[in-house]
């Protein structure tokens, strides 16, 4: 569970083809992009800071919502839902543990209302000649660590992103190709639901 915690803090190449024409993407143009993402499902691959690789499938449904499913032999799920993140061990019959959502770096891409060009958590926009990259961290609490996206155009889609922690850790999620407004069931990010079927409450009596 240790290599989940990159979802609480913060390399591989872009796995990708480039682009026929490629150009920075403008915050404006991500702003939009991110807003426009309704529900959405796609594979990933998380390169961990050890050099284990985890694989599964994410599904989101903005706004504030988002599950990580860990294929074998991982026995984790990662839900965003209700204003919170849990991290659940399917192994053990414990509660998640549970964080603020807004204090994670899943926020950036799960609040309702997307304005990158506002946040004065943007500290880094950049473009390599293949990807456009924007680095945020809290300014308020820097040690936190810092999350990195990536983003391709043409059109434009979040391709990784790469998360650092306070100790300088490095976490990479690499997705897939999205499939767009697909039926995603709201239970599927309700963690009190599970939660009550993971670990039911205990008659101490």
């Amino acid at each position: 569970m240790k290599h989940l915690r990159f979802l609480i803090a913060p390399s591989l190449a872009l796995a990708m083809a480039a682009p026929a024409v490629a150009e920075k993407l403008s915050l404006d143009q991500i702003s939009a992009y991110l807003n426009g993402i309704g529900s959405a499902q796609t594979s990933f691959t998380q390169i961990n800071d050890d050099n284990s690789i985890s694989t599964g499938k994410l599904m989101i449904k903005r706004p504030g919502r988002a599950r990580f499913e860990y294929d074998p032999p991982e026995a984790a799920l990662v839900m965003a839902g209700g204003g919170q993140l849990a991290i659940f061990d399917l192994k053990s019959n414990e509660p998640p543990e549970n964080y603020p959502l807004r204090r994670t770096p899943l926020w950036v891409i799960l609040e309702r209302n997307v304005n990158l060009k506002e946040r004065d958590t943007i500290v880094g926009h950049s473009y390599d000649g293949t990807a456009t990259t924007i680095t945020a961290q809290d300014p308020k609490h820097p040690d936190r660590g810092t999350i990195q996206l990536h983003f391709t155009d043409n059109p434009v889609q979040l391709r990784q992103w790469v998360i650092q922690d306070q100790s300088g850790s490095e976490t990479t999620v690499v997705l897939g190709e999205f499939k767009r407004d697909v039926q995603l069931a709201n239970k599927l990010f309700n963690i009190q639901r599970l939660t009550n079927i993971v670990a039911p409450e205990r008659d101490d009596d």
